[in-house]
């Protein structure tokens, strides 16, 4: 599938990966980030790879407009991400996140842009009534953090403004984990996995809460699935994107880390006021758009061991590896 795609925020943890899989599916890839992680070498590997690098703030509008020039399609992850990030400087967050998202939104649009696919979040679920029965797109969104909530005002301005001419997609990510070039520890798997590797004492909050999970890479495979799909099957659409069975509690991670690292200790520390407790559908992907996960929470446990056995990390413990200090 040939076609010039912009990806915001593709200097990222998930981006990079994706701005792989976009080049390898023929795409011609253009990426518009800050580097808010210094991530210099991550940028001139895209640069390395082909990929044309605007380094500017998605809140610039000469940037956006630079960016968005002969693009037919914008993938959009670009943001603040995660709970506590946000919450260090809400007001920041909300002009990155939202005020930002929009007007991308409308730039896009006036610049003949047709399809836009956003990077949301499972995280709009919130707390369920029931965990234990899987939510589906169709569930009532009741988001709890100011990260969700933000996902979720971006979301329904986004499906508000499709025309014939401009084609949404919104995807909601399950909590993602896996190697990548811009790793990130400050990730449930990711940082178990580390914590055990290393002979910590890991404390886990709320064990008995449930969460979905998903590969890095795999986010990338679900991203060109819908750009390569027929536009009356993702237009003004909302995917989950994850696997059903990838559904786990915190306590359920554990186990299958220890049985793998059976170094480090862990602490159970009871927590009845977390209001996000959520076990999520995922069949309308697989359904309409075939895909698949190439990698499990297990196989994705396995994979960080190796790296960090072998040492791709200096220091995994770095405030690098983190979205926040």
């Amino acid at each position: 599938m040939s076609g010039r795609v912009l990806v915001t925020g593709g200097a990222g943890y998930v981006g990079f990966p994706l701005c792989q899989a976009l080049l390898a599916s023929g795409r011609d890839v253009r990426v518009l980030d800050r580097l808010l992680h210094d991530q210099r070498a991550i940028a001139s590997a895209l640069e390395d790879a082909g990929v044309e690098l605007v380094r500017a703030d998605l809140r610039d509008p000469a940037a956006r407009r630079e960016a968005l020039a002969d693009v037919d399609a914008v993938v959009h992850l670009a943001a603040i991400v995660g709970d506590p990030a946000c919450a260090l400087d809400p007001q920041e967050s909300d002009a990155v996140n939202v005020e930002g998202s929009r007007a991308l939104i409308d730039d896009a649009r006036a610049a003949g842009v047709r399809r836009f696919v956003f990077a949301s979040t499972c995280s709009n679920y919130g707390r369920m009534t029931d965990p234990t029965v899987p939510i589906d797109e169709t569930g009532e969104l009741a988001p709890v953090s100011l990260y969700a909530r933000q996902k979720v005002s971006v979301e329904q301005a986004l499906l508000s403004a499709a025309t014939t001419e401009f084609l949404p997609t919104c995807l909601r990510l399950a909590t993602v984990y896996g190697v990548a070039p811009r790793m990130r520890f400050d990730l449930t798997v990711n940082e178990f996995t580390r914590d055990l590797w290393a002979g910590r004492r890991l404390e886990v909050f709320g064990e008995q809460f449930w969460r979905p999970y998903v590969h890095v890479r795999d986010v990338g495979g679900a991203v060109s699935l819908v750009l390569d799909a027929p536009e009356a099957l993702v237009a003004g659409e909302v995917f989950n994107v994850g696997r059903t069975d990838q559904n786990f509690r915190k306590l359920d991670l554990v186990e299958i880390a220890q049985a793998r690292l059976p170094g480090g200790e862990v602490v159970f520390v009871e927590r009845k006021d977390d209001p996000r407790d959520y076990k999520v559908n995922f069949d309308k992907i697989r359904d309409a758009l075939g895909f698949e996960l190439t990698m499990t929470v297990p196989e994705g446990i396995d994979e960080l061991a190796t790296e960090l056995e072998a040492g791709r990390f200096a220091d995994p413990f770095g405030r690098e590896y983190r979205n926040i200090p």
